[in-house]
């Protein structure tokens, strides 16, 4: 009998010190707090243990957003039950972003199943992470593509570029469709050209703080051959 294989993928960006996800925003900061040495007096010989400190934004990396983001009244990263954050059916739909077109439009995403989904967008962009083109015209999802997922209830939507709306525009249409449905989205997104189109179970869970509406993840796929 032949067995299955696991794997896992991981399709987040890890975060370091000094790490700057949109120019003009705090970078991330990651240092000690307390050292080994000054720890190392408190407890038995050969024992010692470091302290660190990370002050960062929500936006950093590849991040959540709740409804809290776009809605006052909308729930935070504390509030969103697990099942739209964890162990989702997950599928990833590949949209390669060209320089004439970087539109993901309804056409593309009709043909599937995506109800209790998380939906993954590859573009390839993240190819062009820590590069100015990656801000320029990234791919983004249109209205109606939004509003098909509202409609058929994707649990999770996300993909690999920096916004999933049209950043050309100062209208957030496709936050505020997604979001007032409670579908939470991630932006950032790595690797998905590498992972399994279905058959993985998706994995995005922030710390439970309250008052947040964005915070980065530690997104992976686990998918069995």
């Amino acid at each position: 009998m032949l067995q299955r294989t696991t794997s896992f993928h991981e399709v987040s960006h890890p975060i370091y010190d000094g790490m700057v996800t949109y120019k003009g925003l705090r970078e991330a900061r990651v240092s000690e707090y307390v050292s080994r040495k000054t720890l190392a007096i408190l407890y038995s010989e050969g024992i010692a243990f470091q302290l660190d400190r990370v002050d960062l934004i929500g936006n950093t990396g590849t991040y959540l957003n709740s409804p809290y983001h776009r809605f006052a009244k909308g729930a935070d990263i504390s509030s969103l039950p697990l099942e739209k954050l964890a162990n989702l059916d997950c599928l990833v739909v590949e949209s390669a972003a060209t320089e004439f077109s970087h539109r993901v439009g309804l056409a593309l995403l009709a043909e599937y199943d995506v109800r209790n989904k998380a939906v993954l967008i590859a573009t390839g962009w993240s190819q062009f992470w820590g590069k100015d083109i990656y801000y320029d015209r990234p791919p983004y999802l249109t209205v109606n593509a939004a509003k098909y997922l509202a409609l058929h209830g994707a649990a999770l939507v996300g993909i690999d570029s920096p916004s999933i709306d049209d950043t050309t525009k100062s209208s957030r249409p496709v936050n505020t469709i997604l979001l007032r449905r409670n579908i939470p989205f991630i932006e950032h997104m790595i690797n998905l050209e590498n992972v399994p189109a279905t058959g993985g179970k998706f994995f995005a869970v922030p710390p439970r703080i309250k008052k947040v509406g964005c915070f980065p993840v530690r997104a992976f796929i686990i998918a069995n051959s």
